[in-house]
């Protein structure tokens, strides 16, 4: 993370993570078009490179979109929503090559633009098996550009958090065009089933696990607390916060992370700055809570990133009696400090 623009400077893990990400690329194309040449001896080496460019990037973009829920589920897949932006960009690269080559072997050789080409060869709209499915592909391919030409910090800083996740949470747009692209070229190309039952599959996987993820975090949002008089709300036991670790409550629509650390307590919102991430799921690390996305940190008792970082988030007021946790459901301005609460006697 950097407060300035700067070139990206991968570190060993990081080097590691794009080796591996590049051998498993390489190493599918070459089973794909093996495999291809084994089974279908009259397609063209272009053909078949096309093809397992093309499921590449289509596999890839199932892992990305399979990341985040999984978090939700298990914190065990969190190394792999830290780096999930290199997947975005080399998923964006397959599926570029994929186009410039069938464009070349299908577009390039008429008497009109390519690009024209793509927009109006094969346009019958008499039905919907045989509406184009080219140019759904393209405006898929226009959403992955925008999103891995913004995927440095640069942009989310400049753009703002909350415009940075709008454009990229587009990449269910660009699935579904992706999903109506190979369904319409099952229908109007293949004869083949296996492509159209593994589409099926996929698609299946991401709802149900989305759906699972969803399940869970509605788990949150439904618990009830009561109001106190003085506005103060009764959250929890102090005993049900591990050391270091947050209870996350939903109070009027706000997730608040209620950390305890060194004895006390402190209430900051669970929303990190940086791409939206659960801060409760974090920990307090060196003092400060750590998103457990990607790293963020903030001092519990005010909200605020260490120097030179600048985020902040709102914080809460907090009160402990006999045990029992209250917070007031009105934030404070974010990065306004509050005296963390002490914590007497553990009951």
């Amino acid at each position: 993370m950097s407060h300035i623009y700067q070139a990206v400077q991968w570190n060993r893990q990081k080097k590691r993570y794009d080796l591996a990400i590049a051998a498993g690329v390489i190493l599918y194309l070459a089973v794909f078009v093996g495999a291809g040449a084994t089974l279908f001896p009259n397609a063209t080496a272009e053909t078949l490179l096309i093809r397992g460019l093309s499921t590449a990037a289509f596999l890839l973009l199932h892992i990305i979109l399979s990341i985040g829920p999984l978090c939700r589920l298990n914190t065990n897949f969190l190394p792999l929503l830290y780096n999930r932006r290199h997947l975005g960009v080399t998923m964006f690269i397959l599926a570029l090559a994929h186009s410039i080559l069938a464009t070349i072997q299908f577009h390039a050789f008429g008497n009109i633009n390519p690009l024209a080409s793509i927009l109006s060869s094969g346009a019958d709209y008499s039905s919907i098996s045989s509406l184009p499915f080219q140019p759904l592909g393209l405006a898929a391919l226009a959403i992955f550009f925008l999103m891995a030409a913004t995927s440095h910090d640069f942009w989310l800083a400049n753009l703002s958090a909350p415009v940075w996740k709008a454009l990229h949470m587009m990449v269910y747009v660009a699935y579904a065009l992706v999903v109506a692209h190979v369904a319409l070229g099952i229908m109007q190309v293949e004869t083949v089933p296996i492509m159209a039952i593994l589409t099926s599959i996929g698609f299946i996987w991401l709802i149900v696990l989305h759906l699972m993820a969803g399940n869970r975090e509605k788990s949150i949002d439904q618990q009830s607390y009561e109001a106190e008089r003085d506005g103060f709300i009764s959250v929890c036991n102090v005993n049900e916060i591990p050391e270091n670790r947050a209870k996350i409550a939903n109070i009027g629509g706000e997730r608040i992370a209620i950390f305890k650390y060194e004895g006390k307590l402190s209430a900051i919102s669970n929303v990190c700055q940086h791409q939206n991430g659960p801060l409760g799921e974090g920990k307090i690390v060196d003092g400060f809570v750590t998103c457990p996305w990607h790293g963020f940190q903030y001092r519990p008792n005010d909200g605020a990133s260490p120097a030179p970082f600048t985020e902040k988030v709102p914080t809460f007021n907090l009160k402990l009696v006999d045990g029992r946790i209250y917070v007031n459901p009105n934030p404070n301005i974010p990065g306004t400090a509050v005296e963390p609460v002490k914590i007497e006697t553990e009951v």
